[in-house]
């Protein structure tokens, strides 16, 4: 990490172990509409708002900051976001805390230097992880649940000891423009932060949401769909060609499922396939057009494949369970064109106008989604605030 002047490196970068956590202290008024909070309580990095906009935020005086070390825990098993962000001389220096490939990327600008380092052990794991940050001297340290993790020095001649002005920081986002960063990254995250000691200030953060969500108590990986909304992708995005199948494949206890599980809709035209789940009869019913495949629980794994002239399901990868239906009887050839210009829905199904009216959201846990064999990331599609893209309640 970099420092940006003793005193601004020691309370921005510092900073950088902010104490990102659990929002479950009621928040209070501060005169200004805005619901204030604990630099202790525990964030849900996920929840929805501009992917940019910080979840919370704080300003202090950097005359106040007598510490040079702060600590937070991380749970995540996403493995890209944003966590926590300071900066000065509004904004003309900063710093950034995130994730990239599951791994500590920071990134820092003070005067004429921009610098950007990532290193440490993957932390996308769903295990808490304490992350400390301390500053020393013309380097700041962070460490990883009592190791070091990464080093960053910075030295430029126009850098300057700064003893006064304002600190800003912030949780969940940023506040300069994102082009200012050397490496983009997806801001938000799946996953949560608690037990923030930072900087030794006793300020309150100032909530940009009414209400903060909590976190689960336990996690598993997966995408968690609550019955609420669903995630819409193009198809255009899937490389496919016509002469060859077509995969999508599923995991996870269907039997805990219930609802529209996938669809899929040719552009401008009807849907052309659905997955739907039901509690009621403990089967999941594929629909091709007017025909139907009927799968018995229990299964962990379904594979759906698409050629030319044949749907094929296989559950479990037991083929004396697989299903095959002749695309003859329920199509004309030619059908997997409308795969290159259609919509593929997660949890709902698509309606005439790609929509989420009258669609039977998921209920449940989907632990994996893939797509020709590449694993599908809820985070690159249209999606409900509601759906969480890489954790789901164990």
């Amino acid at each position: 990490m970099v420092v940006f002047g003793k005193t601004v490196a020691g309370g921005l970068l510092l900073t950088v172990s902010l104490t990102l956590l659990w929002w479950q202290v009621a928040g209070q008024g501060n005169g200004r509409g805005k619901k204030e909070v604990s630099g202790g309580s525990t964030i849900y990095l996920g929840q929805h708002r501009d992917p940019w906009r910080p979840l919370i935020h704080t300003t202090a005086n950097l005359s106040e900051i007598s510490s040079i070390k702060s600590s937070f825990q991380l749970r995540t098993f996403d493995p890209e976001g944003a966590i926590f962000y300071g900066d000065t001389k509004n904004g003309g220096d900063w710093f950034v805390l995130s994730l990239k490939d599951g791994i500590p990327l920071v990134q820092i600008s003070k005067e004429d230097v921009l610098v950007s380092v990532a290193g440490g052990p993957k932390l996308n794991d769903g295990k808490w992880h304490t992350l400390e940050v301390s500053n020393h001297g013309k380097f700041v340290i962070l460490e990883v649940d009592g190791a070091p993790g990464l080093v960053v020095g910075m030295q430029s001649e126009k850098i300057e000891d700064v003893i006064f002005g304002k600190l800003r920081l912030a949780v969940g986002g940023i506040l300069i423009n994102k082009e200012k960063m050397i490496v983009q990254v997806e801001p938000q995250m799946d996953g949560c932060v608690r037990d923030g000691s930072w900087l030794n200030l006793s300020i309150p953060w100032e909530a940009e949401a009414e209400d903060l969500w909590s976190c689960y108590q336990n996690i598993q990986p997966g995408s968690y769909f609550p019955g609420t909304g669903f995630a819409v992708f193009n198809t255009s995005i899937f490389p496919f060609e016509e002469e060859h199948e077509l995969k999508i494949e599923l995991w996870g206890d269907f039997r805990q499922m219930d609802g529209t599980i996938l669809s899929i809709k040719p552009l401008q035209e009807e849907p052309m396939f659905t997955v739907v789940a039901s509690n009621n009869s403990k089967e999941v019913t594929l629909n091709f057009k007017e025909e139907k495949v009927i799968v018995k629980h229990p299964f962990k794994r379904l594979l759906i494949t698409f050629q030319k002239d044949l749907l094929k399901v296989l559950p479990d990868e037991d083929e004396s369970k697989s299903s095959v239906l002749p695309v003859s009887a329920v199509s004309t050839p030619g059908y997997l064109t409308a795969w290159k210009d259609g919509r593929l829905a997660i949890g709902g199904f698509l309606g005439e106008r790609d929509d989420n009216v009258g669609s039977h959201f998921l209920t449940g846990c989907l632990e994996k989604i893939q797509v020709q064999g590449k694993d599908l990331d809820l985070d690159l599609a249209i999606k409900h605030m509601s759906i969480s893209s890489h954790s789901c309640p164990a």
